[in-house]
């Protein structure tokens, strides 16, 4: 019936706390109908247990032990919370289906309780869910008022509440057609409120985690510029001074092959610092107003042609309007280059790249980076942008700590989600420049 949100270890521990809060309101709704139906016997003062007196109380505490039950259950079915959360909402639906049956069907106050479903429904499932919920709830009491039209059931009326005399196909329709239009209009309402309220809790957690990413980097950052100038120095004069020992000794096979060795991890060395002083320190660039859609194509095309990828690779870029953002050339096509390379890499044979273009709210230009591969798992979500954190063996674990530190020296923003199996999906933030103050196009 209904479609669960969680993905994520956050989402989940969230779930489960708003689960547990829906099994206590639930508990307490059956004390509520419990002691009302008490309440109302003393002031009739009818102390007899007739039918409907009696139905009322087996089914407070059918729901008192469906609320336990529930409790005790809900740490085993965690990997199932799908269909444990379907089962709660249809039982809810019947429970209440009974309640307006014993308080009159037709003519009960209490029909207004299959809203109170729809409305935590949407809590926990998307809108699309909380709309088949209303469906499920609506066809219920239309077929309760069915059933009770053509005399398929009776009705109690507890409690004294006045019942029609005589009830109408006319009357079941419209009263039918009400409770379908109030249960969708809840539905589509606090649904669409729902979404909206996940959507700004996921953007709040994003924004939080880029902060503090960018808190964490700039620490490192500053501590180890002076390290790494410290270790630069030195490095130019050692590999300054091999160079010149490369000429005065005797051409020996060994100690040729020994010097090549030494130069190569020199250079390697000399990389490792150049880089490091790069995310360190990065340069703003010469920033430009640079067409994104026709950069983009043009390092698309680059990299398909680059021999790393050996056409195991598609490569796809949805068309999209021409839009100009502030950056350094060069660093745009740094930035999507790594991610590039960094999403085909993930890939084990063939796979795709697919880039994908989009107006997001608050005038934010969204560009989406998602491969087929392997994906990554929480923990490794939160840790690849921490310098020198690598899944790959010969990685140095700088190039996306680089990334994120170049699109923070424009105000731009990097963000990742990813599944195992599944493929990962980097998502960039840029701010769009108006066209018309374009001097020169890039």
């Amino acid at each position: 019936m209904t479609e669960l949100l969680p993905n994520s270890q956050h989402d989940q521990e969230t779930f489960s706390r708003k689960l547990n809060w829906l099994m206590s309101l639930r508990f307490l709704f059956a004390l509520l109908l419990l002691g009302s139906t008490i309440v109302v016997q003393i002031a009739y003062r009818n102390y007899k247990l007739e039918i409907p007196t009696l139905l009322l109380y087996v089914l407070c505490g059918t729901i008192v032990l469906l609320s336990a039950f529930y409790g005790l259950i809900a740490p085993i079915v965690k990997r199932r919370q799908i269909f444990f959360v379907n089962i709660q909402i249809c039982i809810d639906a019947i429970c209440i289906s009974l309640v307006v049956f014993i308080t009159g069907g037709y003519s009960s106050v209490f029909s207004f309780l299959y809203l109170l479903i729809v409305i935590y429904s949407s809590v926990f499932v998307f809108k699309r869910g909380t709309l088949m919920v209303a469906l499920f709830c609506s066809l219920q009491f239309a077929m309760l008022l069915v059933l009770e039209l053509y005399g398929y059931i009776d009705p109690f009326g507890y409690g004294g509440v006045w019942r029609a005399v005589t009830l109408t196909g006319v009357q079941v329709f419209q009263k039918s057609a009400i409770m379908a239009v109030a249960c969708f209009s809840v539905a589509f309402l606090s649904g669409y409120l729902a979404d909206q309220e996940r959507k700004s809790k996921a953007e709040l957690v994003a924004m939080e985690a880029h902060l503090d990413r960018v808190q964490s980097l700039a620490q490192i950052g500053e501590m180890a510029a002076g390290l790494a100038h410290e270790i630069k120095n030195p490095l130019a004069s050692l590999s300054g001074a091999i160079q010149i020992l490369k000429g005065e000794l005797e051409q020996d096979a060994d100690n040729m092959r020994l010097m090549h060795i030494v130069l190569r991890e020199t250079d390697r060395l000399s990389s490792l610092v150049n880089n490091f002083l790069t995310f360190a320190r990065p340069s703003a660039g010469q920033a430009k107003t640079v067409n994104l859609n026709a950069a983009l194509a043009e390092i698309v095309t680059l990299f398909e042609k680059d021999s790393s990828i050996d056409q195991r690779i598609k490569v796809t870029l949805t068309d999209f309007d021409d839009t100009y953002i502030e950056i350094d050339p060069l660093q745009l096509r740094q930035v999507v280059w790594n991610l590039l390379l960094n999403g085909a890499e993930s890939i084990d044979g063939e796979g795709t790249l697919d880039i994908n273009v989009k107006a997001i709210k608050n005038k934010w230009i969204a560009v989406e980076i998602a491969d087929s591969g392997c994906g990554m798992d929480d923990k490794t979500v939160q840790a690849i942008f921490n310098p020198f954190f690598t899944t790959k063996p010969d990685g140095t674990g700088l190039g996306l700590s680089i990334v994120y530190r170049i699109l923070e020296t424009y105000g731009y923003r990097l963000d990742v989600q990813s599944t195992p199996g599944q493929g990962t999906v980097f998502t960039l933030y840029f701010n769009p420049t108006d066209p018309a103050a374009i001097a020169s196009p890039a």
